[in-house]
């Protein structure tokens, strides 16, 4: 009879775990499509952008995620900067979200500061609190800075109200500088960066 007993609660334990091992399985089935992206999507976007998978790439977003949480979009694009204590930087990309569709846009802006040297970089652009695919056009600042010869990864973060972009940029070039500017993002490409 105790071996009986023993059996019936064995079987009782395991049932009752039955609903806490696949808790966090069905949660994840019955949630509606997320609108963010996840570290491991965005890993795998910057992979088949900058053409390998890049430890840089891979800490830069983790600390992004880390601190900001799921961007709700993010741009892939080029930019090309150069500076002598002033600088100026222009870039075109494109915009992708769950929700609003892909957009093509541009960005351009100034700097100043201790900063010199020229650079061309693929640039991933991860996009944080963005309610409306319009609310990308718009100027967003903040300080900056980079330390490469040749070759190189840097991530900065810019806001604007609530938004927050956060650029990753694998570079080629000379670079050394910090700087404070923005970012004016826009619908279609223009010389005047401010």
């Amino acid at each position: 009879m105790m071996p009986t007993l023993r059996a019936l609660l064995a079987c009782l334990a395991l049932l009752s775990a039955l609903p806490l091992l696949s808790g966090p399985a069905a949660a994840q089935a019955k949630q509606p499509a997320s609108s963010t992206y996840s570290s491991e999507e965005l890993v795998q976007q910057g992979h088949g952008f900058f053409g390998e998978v890049s430890r840089g790439l891979a800490l830069s977003i983790e600390k992004a995620v880390s601190q900001w949480g799921q961007p709700n979009g993010y741009i892939l694009g080029q930019e090309g900067s150069g500076a002598f204590v002033g600088g100026l930087r222009y870039g075109d990309g494109t915009l992708y979200t769950r929700n609003a569709g892909d957009l093509k846009v541009y960005w351009q802006g100034p700097s100043l500061g201790w900063d010199f040297g020229g650079d061309g970089a693929r640039t991933m652009i991860l996009v944080y609190n963005l309610n409306s695919i319009n609310d990308i056009f718009r100027r967003f600042g903040g300080l900056s800075g980079s330390a490469y010869f040749v070759a190189g990864f840097g991530m900065t973060a810019l806001a604007s109200d609530n938004l927050v972009v956060v650029p990753i940029r694998s570079g080629v070039g000379v670079r050394l500088g910090a700087n404070i500017g923005y970012l004016k993002f826009t619908p279609t490409a223009t010389w005047n960066p401010f």
